[in-house]
């Protein structure tokens, strides 16, 4: 009887949005106030001028143009020319002042344009989907590290996706199998993974604290592959019992290899390695980064032809679980 089964795994996005303010400018005109100035204060054709000399000028010509002239006349033959005249300069050089003004307030805003382009963008975070060199060279640099993906060809599929779980979890990160700030930063200084267990130098370590598969050869990791092992959930067996899905610790040994599909009543096993009774390494489609199986070991269906390629785990050969 197997003691495996089958699991699932769930993935998430995020979106950012921006938004900007609207600006809006109002101008008000003075000639209301004027007017009501000018029709109060009549006597004195000379304040309108000293307050706001170009509104004053404008409501005299359009409501009584011969209060005007004659206003005008009467200052100059008082010795005032320069009562008569102020109006004409006093309209050009607040002119002049707003024109001068908009203008230096205007002109910084360009020189501060260039200051965010400027600045260079921050590394994206690699995920499934991705291609290109910078997915060669994460390819490349774990596979470095011990952690089997397959070809390095670029392209961010399954593969890389399983080894970069297993780096996380070799270095205590996250589990999420992208390559964000964090784990770009633990592969910039990170060493091959090491084993935790004693026995034989020639291993296959199964590590359930770290949910890490490890081939270890004279005492240092070969390859490391991602793993999820028993989820110590209770399930049904075919006759009714109820039992918890563990997976054994000790030190055990390869006894049976089935070059198939296994198919047992808790699921199908792709060309398990058995190491006690019902419990085996087999290949899974579904291998999440936490314990979700009935008590084997799953890696992914390639990774479990590579060991068959390579004849890691023959009859046997040592199975160590801690």
């Amino acid at each position: 009887m197997s003691a495996c089964g089958t699991g699932q795994s769930d993935d998430g996005q995020a979106s950012d949005a921006t938004s900007r303010p609207a600006q809006t400018a109002s101008t008000s005109s003075p000639t209301s106030a004027a007017s009501s100035t000018s029709s109060s204060r009549r006597s004195t054709s000379d304040s309108p001028s000293t307050s706001d000399s170009g509104s004053a000028s404008a409501t005299s010509s359009t409501s009584t143009p011969r209060s005007t002239s004659t206003s005008a006349t009467a200052s100059s033959s008082t010795s005032t020319p320069s009562t008569s005249s102020s109006p004409t300069p006093s309209r050009s050089t607040s002119k002049s002042s707003t024109s001068s003004t908009t203008t230096a307030t205007a002109s910084p805003s360009p020189s501060s344009t260039p200051s965010p382009s400027s600045s260079s963008p921050a590394p994206t975070t690699l995920r499934p989907g991705d291609s290109g060199e910078q997915v060669t060279a994460l390819q490349r640099r774990l596979a470095g590290l011990g952690y089997w993906l397959g070809t390095a060809d670029g392209n961010y599929g399954g593969l890389t996706v399983q080894a970069v779980l297993a780096f996380q979890k070799a270095n205590g990160l996250g589990r999420d199998g992208l390559v964000g700030p964090a784990t770009r930063a633990a592969l910039e200084s990170a060493g091959r993974p090491t084993a935790r267990g004693g026995g034989p130098a020639d291993r296959v370590e199964i590590d359930l604290q770290r949910q890490l598969l490890l081939v270890v050869r004279g005492g240092a990791v070969q390859v490391a592959l991602n793993t999820s092992t028993g989820s110590g959930e209770l399930y049904e067996t075919e006759d009714g019992e109820q039992v918890r899905a563990t997976t054994p610790t000790g030190s055990f040994s390869v006894f049976r290899g089935v070059d198939k599909m296994d198919e047992s009543d808790l699921g199908k096993l792709w060309r398990p390695r058995y190491f006690y009774r019902g419990w085996a390494v087999h290949g899974a489609t579904s291998v999440p980064a936490y314990p979700a199986s009935h008590g084997c070991a799953r890696v992914s269906n390639p990774a479990m032809d590579m060991i068959w390629a390579k004849d890691l785990m023959p009859v046997g050969s040592a199975v160590v679980v801690l």
